[in-house]
């Protein structure tokens, strides 16, 4: 690598959701480039237009942004190869389609899809290659002068690749090792569509060698395009600029059979989108562990954990760790199983350990979408640090501390009523006096003053302890009790005991 910047790029197609192991795979690709001193190259590979699907692109901008993988080079922020949308490169690729159809590497292809179609009804599993090719309309099997008198008349047609008989392919992948091909079992893909837009295959090729990739991350599903890609880097004379390959492994579902997608969530209640998506066509929109309440850090922990691990036991990795301890022989070639109770467990840990000014303005944004206004952000901060160790996702916050900014608006009060009587009637009516006397509620020894209470008053902790947290949060959770009583204070702990002891004793 030392004689060669290593140059690694994500080039999705703007076309709908960013599912999870879209996510790993840029992340993959920016801990390599971090790790190497590279460059993490954003690419739009929008030459399908069909497919394409407008705001695409810029969800996954956003995306990125979300989860701090900002690239160094993007239709955004530009670059010395720019430009990044390959749409916009369209000119280009013409001229690299007709170079191969010159050298016989490629070839013009006139055959209509009616013609298409019927020949895939004659031949069963038919393939447009070596073992048909000669009974299509192509400039293989026409004459000189028929092909010329197609193209003088702007006859609609393809540029296709012209796959070598009984040949072998093979490279060198990072993650699997020797990867061998037939070719006969490779059909001749188009390059060149007939409104002139490259396809993938020649695309990515094309785009990879002008902006100097070095490494080709990209996921086991492209396996099977590998010897059309390394045909097109020997045929267009770049066989030594050729970027390393490594094919990363399938996200699988839970129960391991089958790639995990859109479908397998909205089966199993889970997101598979990095963020949510509205599908405009479909009016439908798909969550996305943004707004189910992940942080970006847990997220991009979480996928780093699928396929990959540094041969330790940590499972808590901060970016900044990832690309120190990255490794891509780390990667495994099994896919990996996607567990979301694992995914929620990587979420309660980095709540945990995030500072409170960080959760700061996510858990206010909960609090608002419940309609509650904070205005004391230092009284937030506390409540946070009071109980984010309960809470897995954000929205948890919500039914966490909801307490601490609004009386509860109802009791748990058949965990209270069986065995409520005028001795514990009298205890808190006593306990409201004490505290009218003092000037302010602290917790250690406010739980001092309540236990000798209950002794003098011959009563045990669980005759009082449980209607006392009920009384001041509505159900049976919560942190230390008096540490909620603290946080309230003592005018506002005197009135959930007034407001209540009148339904307890109703």
């Amino acid at each position: 690598m030392a004689d060669k910047k290593v140059r690694v790029r994500f080039a999705p197609s703007p076309t709908g959701g960013l599912h999870l192991g879209g996510v790993r795979t840029v992340l993959f690709n920016y801990l390599f480039a971090k790790k190497h001193g590279g460059d993490f190259v954003l690419r739009i590979e929008d030459t399908d237009q069909n497919r394409y699907v407008e705001g695409a692109e810029q969800y996954i901008l956003d995306c990125l942004n979300w989860c701090g993988l900002i690239p160094d080079e993007s239709p955004v922020v530009g670059g010395p190869f720019a430009p990044y949308r390959q749409s916009e490169r369209k000119p280009l690729y013409r001229e690299y389609a007709e170079k191969l159809v010159m050298e016989g590497h490629a070839y013009y292809a006139f055959d209509t899809p009616e013609e298409l179609d019927a020949k895939r009804k004659e031949v069963l599993n038919f393939q447009y290659g070596h073992a048909h090719r000669g009974e299509l309309r192509n400039s293989l099997s026409l004459s000189e002068h028929e092909v010329d008198a197609l193209l003088d008349a702007h006859t609609p047609h393809v540029i296709r690749i012209k796959m070598p008989t009984d040949d072998t392919i093979s490279f060198n992948d990072m993650i699997r090792g020797h990867v061998s091909f037939e070719t006969n079992q490779v059909d001749d893909k188009v390059l060149l569509k007939a409104d002139g837009m490259p396809t993938y295959h020649l695309a990515v090729v094309v785009d990879d060698y002008l902006m100097k990739i070095s490494h080709a991350f990209r996921g086991e599903e492209w396996l099977p395009s590998a010897p059309v890609h390394l045909l097109l880097w020997e045929y267009l004379g770049w066989k030594a600029d050729m970027p390393q390959w490594a094919h990363l492994p399938l996200i699988l579902k839970p129960d391991g059979h089958g790639k995990l997608s859109k479908r397998d969530g909205a089966r199993l209640g889970f997101p598979v989108y990095a963020m949510e998506w509205y599908d405009a066509k479909a009016d439908e929109f798909t969550s996305g562990f943004r707004e189910l309440g992940f942080l970006p850090e847990a997220f991009l922990n979480l996928l780093a954990m699928l396929g990959w691990n540094d041969g330790g036991d940590q499972e808590i990795f901060t970016l900044d760790e990832l690309v120190e301890k990255f490794s891509i022989e780390r990667v495994s070639k099994a896919g990996a199983k996607f567990d979301y109770e694992k995914a929620k467990w990587y979420n309660a840990e980095w709540i945990k350990r995030e500072p409170v000014e960080s959760l700061r303005l996510k858990v206010k944004s909960v609090f608002a979408d419940k309609g509650i206004t904070v205005a004391d952000d230092a009284y937030l901060l506390k409540v946070i640090d009071a109980v984010k160790e309960r809470c897995v996702l954000l929205p948890d916050f919500y039914q966490q501390a909801a307490y601490f900014f609004e009386v509860p608006k109802e009791y748990d009060v058949n965990s209270v009523k069986p065995k409520w009587n005028e001795a514990k009637n009298a205890f808190f009516d006593v306990l409201i006096g004490l505290l009218k006397n003092e000037t302010f509620i602290d917790s250690v020894a406010f739980e001092a003053q309540f236990k000798t209470l209950m002794e003098e008053m011959t009563l045990k902790a669980g005759d009082v302890m449980l209607p006392f947290r009920i009384m001041l949060v509505g159900g049976k959770f919560g942190p230390h009790v008096f540490d909620i009583a603290a946080l309230l204070g003592k005018d506002e702990t005197i009135s959930r005991i007034e407001q209540a002891l009148a339904v307890f004793n109703a």
